[in-house]
């Protein structure tokens, strides 16, 4: 395949494989708390990251996913304690961190309109070898949780009052969440964006829902999902050269609808099969004996 003679898209293709498998991996957690949009938010306080990481001429990866972990921890601590003006001081810290970005990036020397083009909207053929080193390191990271704590990420994100009587650290959990959204969402910047990596988190796992009704199985449909629609998004980008994050959104939302026309005749099915099992479970009251069959002692 002609797509595959070039290093940046053997770069490309890896990339968008390994965020293909992260990005659903924590993103079928923050479904489960009904924080869909949390990626979303981490996404603008990155961006400062981004921009702080060209004023200090350093890798913006890596500052990127230390701002955002710093700022998924004042997230998380705003959750438990911000009471009535929560939602008011998440808001300020995503437009603030939006703000901050775009100001860091045009004060420093090295930053431009188009550098942060790339990293709203994704530019995945301009993964360098450095960025592939920083992404295997932190997907390893997603992955061992993820996959190692999904009982107890589960039994938390289910129901937290449940999870506290087991004896779950169910804070610590949380928070553990919220820091691996925030190393994905940084891992997933390169690919898709940091304006529509909340998109890959929450579509693949919703398009699952559709189908399936056990967690296991949801959670590796929404892997199967991910991968399909980054690797086939990518290779759609490189030969009609359009927009990879874009495409790759549009690809998920396109399964999505497909699932979702398929659930109702599948969901009708189901229900019929259950009714004809029911019948056939059904006991007969036997009829009463004749004096032939009394039996005298």
């Amino acid at each position: 395949m002609e797509i595959l003679n070039y290093a940046f898209m053997q770069r490309a293709l890896i990339a968008a494989l390994i965020v293909g498998i992260t990005a659903p991996a924590i993103g079928i957690y923050l479904v489960q708390r009904r924080q869909a949009l949390m990626g979303d938010g981490i996404g603008h306080v990155a961006l400062t990251g981004v921009g702080l990481g060209f004023l200090l001429n350093t890798s913006p990866v890596w500052v990127a996913t230390a701002v955002a972990v710093l700022g998924s921890v004042v997230m998380e601590l705003i959750r438990w304690y911000g009471k009535t003006r929560g939602d008011l001081a998440l808001a300020m810290l995503f437009y603030g961190g939006m703000a901050g970005g775009v100001m860091l990036m045009n004060l420093s020397d090295a930053g431009s309109n188009a550098n942060l083009g790339t990293y709203l909207f994704g530019s995945i053929t301009t993964v360098s070898p450095q960025d592939m080193t920083t992404i295997y390191v932190l997907a390893a990271l997603v992955l061992v949780i993820t996959v190692g704590l999904r009982r107890q990420l589960f039994a938390v994100c289910q129901d937290e009052e449940f999870a506290r009587v087991t004896g779950l650290p169910v804070r610590l959990l949380n928070l553990l969440v919220a820091v691996t959204a925030a190393v994905t969402v940084t891992v997933a910047m390169r690919v898709v964006g940091l304006l529509l990596v909340s998109a890959l988190m929450v579509i693949p796992v919703a398009a699952a829902q559709q189908l399936s009704r056990s967690f296991a199985m949801t959670f590796a449909v929404a892997i199967g999902i991910g991968v399909a629609v980054t690797v086939t998004g990518t290779a759609t980008s490189y030969y009609v050269d359009v927009p990879s994050g874009a495409t790759i959104v549009l690809f998920a939302i396109g399964l999505f609808v497909l699932f979702t026309g398929l659930a109702a005749p599948l969901a009708k099915k189901r229900a019929r099969a259950s009714a004809a099992a029911a019948e056939r479970c059904t006991l007969e009251v036997p009829g009463k004996g004749t004096p032939a069959d009394d039996v005298n002692v």
